[in-house]
């Protein structure tokens, strides 16, 4: 997947908002070399490939304190 950033993104930010998770963030970063002339905050309009077989976000499970 093929998505260009918007001014004010980072790395995760885009991730979580396409795939729905941060994890594999070193994949993307070895998949995208260029990112790495950037700083934290990326430019509107850099081009980041995401992988297409992201792995699943995981569930939290729920703690009761007190039933």
């Amino acid at each position: 997947m093929d998505v260009r950033t918007v001014q004010h993104d980072t790395l995760d930010s885009v991730m979580w908002r396409y795939l729905g998770t941060t994890e594999g963030i070193e994949r993307v970063i070895g998949m995208n070399r260029h990112l790495r002339d950037h700083g934290t905050v990326l430019p509107a309009g850099v081009h980041i490939h995401l992988p297409d077989d992201a792995p699943a976000p995981q569930t939290m499970r729920m703690v009761k304190l007190w039933d």
